[in-house]
């Protein structure tokens, strides 16, 4: 809101010029915390639609934001300051809050909102619940070609825990909104692999999961 009349009294906001920093700027870390929301509150279509309209870094054009796009920033120039040429760009590069929110939304993204859970009968399981879009396998607006596996089915990798590659297996391409997987294949350094029907890992092998012990990958198809 605009700050136009106000005494010096509200604070040193009023030195500022409209679109910068107090007044009427662009918080970043405010921004993503707001993206998160939507994530957390299941708004799926909502929050893809802000990330990939240019509400989070990578999605955003860098010559407007005038430094690289894996770079945070304190705040941007918002549209209510009175140079354009100075609108959208990025100032005061930091480790902010915006890198701890943005660490939140890879890890609803990713993995779900609780990896381990107690379930009906007291046992510890494990779920692997992912919020990505369908564009994340197969984006028809991009320039690489999507990853299949052997048998076809669109695939998306990471590491669990920083060590252990997890695969999504995505029959179809289609969104993955809040879906456990129909099964899991979770291969062992010293044993055959161990295949899992259903969205749960039992306890057992989620506690060799979380303990990283000799676990080889996790392979989980929907």
């Amino acid at each position: 809101a605009s700050l136009e009349g106000q005494t010096f009294d509200m604070g040193r906001q009023i030195a500022f010029a409209p679109g910068w920093l107090e007044n009427q700027s662009i918080w970043l870390h405010m921004s993503y915390k707001y993206y998160l929301q939507l994530l957390r509150g299941k708004l799926y279509e909502e929050f893809f639609s802000e990330m990939k309209g240019g509400g989070i870094l990578p999605f955003m054009d860098p010559d407007v934001y005038g430094r690289s796009l894996m770079e945070c920033s304190s705040f941007i120039a918002s549209s209510a300051f009175p140079d354009p040429s100075i609108v959208g760009e990025g100032f005061l590069a930091r480790l902010s809050g915006s890198t701890a929110e943005f660490m939140d939304i890879w890890k609803l993204m990713f993995i779900g909102p609780d990896l381990f859970s107690y379930n009906d009968k007291g046992k510890v399981e494990m779920k692997l619940i992912p919020a990505l879009p369908s564009w994340l396998f197969d984006d028809p607006d991009g320039d690489s070609e999507p990853t299949l596996d052997d048998d076809g089915n669109y695939v998306v990798s990471f590491k669990l825990f920083a060590s252990i590659p997890v695969t999504y297996h995505n029959a179809g391409g289609k969104d993955l909104f809040g879906i456990g997987p129909k099964s899991y294949k979770v291969s062992m350094f010293d044993s055959k692999p161990l295949e899992i029907d259903g969205p749960a890992i039992p306890e057992k092998i989620a506690f060799k999961i979380r303990r990283m012990s000799g676990v080889k990958s996790i392979d989980a198809y929907f």
